[in-house]
Formats: C-alpha cells, sequence, structure tokens
C-alpha cells in the first residue's frame, strides 16, 4: 500500500500526508492500517471543522444574532414542516435540550424573528413561526454561509465537485 503523501505530487501535499506518513512509518508492516481510509477521513473531519470555526467566527460578537439564532431559524425553515414546529421539534432538530430551545425562542421571538401561537388543533402544543424579520434574517445569513462554502471548496472545478458528491454519496449510503 503506498501512503497518500506518496501518491500525491511535491506541490500537492498537505498537513495530513505528514500525519498519515508518521502513521504509516510506525504500522510498515501492519496491514490493519490503511492510508488512503486515515487520510481521507482526517481530511473530511478537517473540512467540517473549517466550516464550524468559519461559521463561529462569521457570528462572534454579535449579540444581535447568534449562531444558536441562526441554527434555530434554520431548523424552522427547513426542517419537515417548513416554516411551522414545535418547540420539541426543534430542539430535536438542533439537538438541544428543551429548556435551551425555550432560551433560544425567547430570545428569537423577544427580536421579532419568530412568533409563538397555541395551536388552535390541540390547545397543548405551542407553534413556532418565522416572521417576515426572521426570514430575511435567515435568508441573509444562509446566503452568506452559502458563500463561505463556496470559497472553501473554489479549489475544485465543477466537475470535480459533482465526483466528489458522488463519492460521499456512496459512503453515507452505505452507513445509512
Amino acid at each position: 500500500m503506498v501512503p497518500v503523501a506518496e501518491k500525491a505530487g511535491a506541490d500537492e501535499k498537505d498537513g495530513v500526508d505528514q500525519h498519515v506518513a508518521r502513521w504509516a512509518a510506525f504500522w510498515k508492516d501492519d496491514p490493519r492500517f490503511e492510508p488512503e481510509i486515515e487520510g481521507a477521513l482526517v481530511r473530511m473531519n478537517d473540512i467540517a471543522t473549517w466550516a464550524r470555526r468559519a461559521d463561529a467566527v462569521a457570528f462572534a460578537g454579535s449579540d444581535d444574532f447568534t449562531l444558536e439564532d441562526y441554527k434555530t431559524l434554520h431548523a424552522l425553515m427547513v426542517q419537515p414542516h417548513p416554516m411551522e414546529a414545535t418547540p420539541a421539534q426543534l430542539a430535536d432538530a438542533v439537538h438541544v435540550t428543551r429548556a435551551a430551545m425555550t432560551s433560544r425562542l425567547d430570545r428569537l421571538a423577544e427580536s421579532g424573528l419568530v412568533t409563538r401561537t397555541v395551536d388552535p388543533a390541540d390547545r397543548r402544543r405551542v407553534l413556532v413561526r418565522p416572521t417576515p424579520s426572521g426570514r430575511a434574517a435567515w435568508d441573509k445569513h444562509i446566503f452568506e454561509g452559502m458563500a463561505r462554502d463556496r470559497q472553501m471548496l473554489s479549489a475544485l472545478s465543477h466537475d470535480e465537485l459533482v465526483q466528489l458528491n458522488a463519492l460521499l454519496r456512496k459512503v453515507t449510503k452505505s452507513i445509512e
């Protein structure tokens, strides 16, 4: 097995190649270590970390609209019944406790970005809906995020992105 670093041209190496080379030297005779798998997983993790950090930086220093506010609005806008959800559904969608979601919704409601109303069909349920200001805030930030993503993946051509998606789809289908 040839390590990732040895397959890439000298100008194509990255920090992961050094990591993989160290591990490959340590386990050079162990067939259980697969350099290509290690390289792919570390790179995917690094890309996801970069994206999370870029999002955090984009919202840093803003008390008016936080990353958590955006994530909550995003869940509301794209979950299975867009533009209407219960607090419990939103908590599940963004992987926070129901108490944490209540705090988030209090903040969003105070900012005029969502409304909470009693479900007329079941008075025990509360329905959360975005306001026009909430939709506008989400729209603004979703496209700013898309621009960060585009910048992150700008090293790839359109055809390479199509190929990358096809390969990653195969992996995700195999683990679903």
